[in-house]
């Protein structure tokens, strides 16, 4: 893949003018890291439209087997590493915990019937968390990202856990998202994300990379209940998520974050990018 992505890159810089390459360019590796999600959301919209109750094997069961299979292809052609594989386990496991969490709370539903469920959960739903751990790895791999500026590591373990409990502790007491929220812009602010499409290394502010990111996973969620997927406390079936998700999954995604440098310790942090040609965009 590593070589049709240079031929395609090559063939565009030859036909098109330079930024424009690098735009198109820069969509398809987006697109190409988050191919996992986008093949799920594909199979919600599907299964939405085709699927009958009359039907013998239940559409979150199909939904659980076709992940599977999904994964199982990505190993066996090499489109995914074993330790993105490891990445999606992590995932999948923490997802689930707080969808049983949720769905006891009442937080959301999935109103469709199943037999693959771990307490009213269907076991696909932690794959839909899985698909942003591998958005991640992937993404790190593909557009080689380094990181400055960045806090000590400990720092992004520590603010993630607190999310992670915050997430179950509300219900109980003191909700600190908005604390957690600053701490987030307080702690990442200086940090940059360098990343290279094509030949030179750019960079993004973190934050802001983070904020571009919730909003596609906002979109993505919005699918999810428009579909009738899953629903939310007080909403009606096809309506778009809440705006509050919004924030919840901005927050989710540094403990996503922080998973990610857990399996893949190789993550180079504070070192930006030897490039001569490195071009910074504000």
């Amino acid at each position: 893949m590593l070589t049709l992505e240079r031929q395609l890159g090559d063939w565009m810089r030859s036909r098109l003018p330079g930024p424009l390459a690098e735009f198109i360019m820069f969509g398809l590796k987006q697109g190409w890291a988050c191919l996992f999600g986008g093949l799920m959301l594909m199979l919600l919209i599907g299964t939405h439209f085709v699927w009958q109750e009359e039907w013998p094997v239940a559409r979150y069961d199909f939904l659980f087997v076709a992940a599977i299979a999904i994964q199982i292809a990505f190993l066996t052609y090499g489109l995914e590493s074993l330790a993105e594989a490891r990445v999606i386990l992590l995932f999948h496991i923490t997802g689930t915990v707080m969808e049983v969490f949720k769905i006891h709370m009442g937080s959301w539903s999935y109103p469709e019937p199943g037999l693959i469920k771990l307490y009213d959960v269907p076991l696909f739903s932690g794959f839909m968390y899985a698909s942003v751990g591998s958005y991640i790895a992937r993404v790190i791999r593909l557009f080689d990202m380094r990181f400055t500026g960045f806090p000590p590591r400990g720092m992004l373990t520590l603010l993630a856990g607190l999310i992670y409990i915050n997430f179950f502790t509300h219900h109980f007491g003191p909700d600190i998202r908005w604390a957690l929220m600053l701490a987030t812009l307080l702690l990442f602010a200086p940090a940059r994300v360098w990343f290279t499409i094509s030949a030179r290394a750019l960079w993004l502010p973190l934050v802001l990379a983070a904020a571009l990111a919730t909003f596609f996973l906002y979109v993505a969620e919005s699918i999810g209940t428009a579909t009738g997927t899953w629903i939310y406390r007080g909403q009606t079936a096809f309506t778009l998520a809440p705006l509050s998700k919004a924030g919840a999954w901005y927050l989710l995604l540094w403990v996503s974050f922080a998973q990610v440098l857990i399996v893949f310790d190789s993550v180079v942090i504070r070192r930006a990018p030897s490039n001569p040609r490195s071009k910074d965009i504000p």
